[in-house]
């Protein structure tokens, strides 16, 4: 039987980039897309709060992702960049399970708040006149509240039990932060189990979400479609392609990475494909609800011209 004691708690984790020059040219280029996420996302926030015409249930939403965001990617990259700084790839097991923990409730919140946000389009264009009914003020705080909790209990079981299960040898987590399948692949004991059960909250956090949208989206292209205004459909298109465009960067590689079963993953293809949903999707999401809206572009004005007005 292989000895499970370790003379140190703390976990190794190997990172994304090499150390070299092209190392440090892409952790230039993570910072800046982290300050730009984190620019965009608090502006989003602070607009909507701001801006009196986005007090509706699509904004109410659109701020919680945005809130969502700003706590996904501030969860990973300064952790990241520090290693890499200071050369110490060590991380605590303390460090570890709260990294863990934040980053399954975000990304569970997240693919559900997504799905919560398709319901809203879905309503909005295939059953205008009710809006108001099926997406109450009540309804957009349930559906908030309900994808905080639901997610966080499932990060609490995830977490407590990688925290637990016996490692030997080897606490190298070959990934940038402390992903869970990384680190159960490191485990002294048949996981196959709890790999079950991973699969079954990619599915339910992720997958049957992914297929919901779906299915309300045909539904609203179906709708779209019928439209007798070419105005309507061109609105209408507008905003469902935005939003699918979100959900497309979100879903796939997620889907595709906890999805799979152990024998057909790899370390290097893990790490890339987290770069989409840890990375690049909290810094695009602002920046495709904005450029593309124009209920947000006219909201911006107003604020600023409010602001610039009180100024002087």
């Amino acid at each position: 039987m292989e000895n499970y004691n370790h003379t140190s708690n703390d976990f190794t984790l190997l990172g994304l980039l090499p150390s070299s020059r092209i190392g440090v040219l892409l952790l230039i280029i993570i910072i800046l897309i982290f300050l730009l996420a984190l620019i965009g996302n608090l502006s989003m926030i602070l607009l909507i709060f701001l801006g009196t015409h986005l007090h509706t249930p699509m904004y109410f939403l659109l701020s919680q992702l945005s809130l969502m965001d700003l706590n996904y990617i501030c969860t990973i990259v300064p952790k990241m960049a520090y290693n890499f700084l200071l050369g110490n790839k060590s991380i605590s097991i303390i460090e570890c399970g709260v990294q863990s923990f934040f980053f399954l409730t975000l990304a569970g919140g997240e693919g559900l708040l997504l799905a919560s946000m398709a319901y809203d389009r879905y309503v909005a264009i295939c059953f205008p006149l009710h809006y108001p009914i099926r997406m109450s003020k009540s309804l957009c705080v349930l559906m908030t509240m309900g994808s905080w909790t639901l997610a966080s209990i499932n990060a609490c079981a995830h977490t407590v039990y990688v925290l637990h299960i016996p490692y030997c040898r080897s606490r190298d987590i070959d990934h940038f932060f402390c992903d869970v399948p990384a680190m159960v692949s490191l485990a002294c004991m048949d996981t196959w189990i709890y790999e079950y059960t991973v699969f079954v909250s990619t599915a339910i956090f992720l997958l049957f979400p992914f297929i919901g949208i779906t299915c309300s989206y045909g539904r609203v292209l179906l709708a779209v479609f019928r439209m007798p205004s070419s105005e309507g459909r061109k609105k209408a298109y507008s905003t469902c392609s935005t939003h699918l465009t979100v959900v497309s960067f979100y879903y796939a590689p997620f889907v595709y990475t906890y999805l799979r079963p152990r024998s057909y993953r790899s370390p290097t293809e893990d790490k890339v494909l987290a770069v989409f949903y840890t990375v690049l999707t909290p810094m695009l999401n602002p920046i495709i609800y904005s450029l593309r809206n124009k209920e947000v572009l006219g909201a911006l004005r107003r604020v600023t011209q409010r602001l610039y007005s009180v100024k002087w």
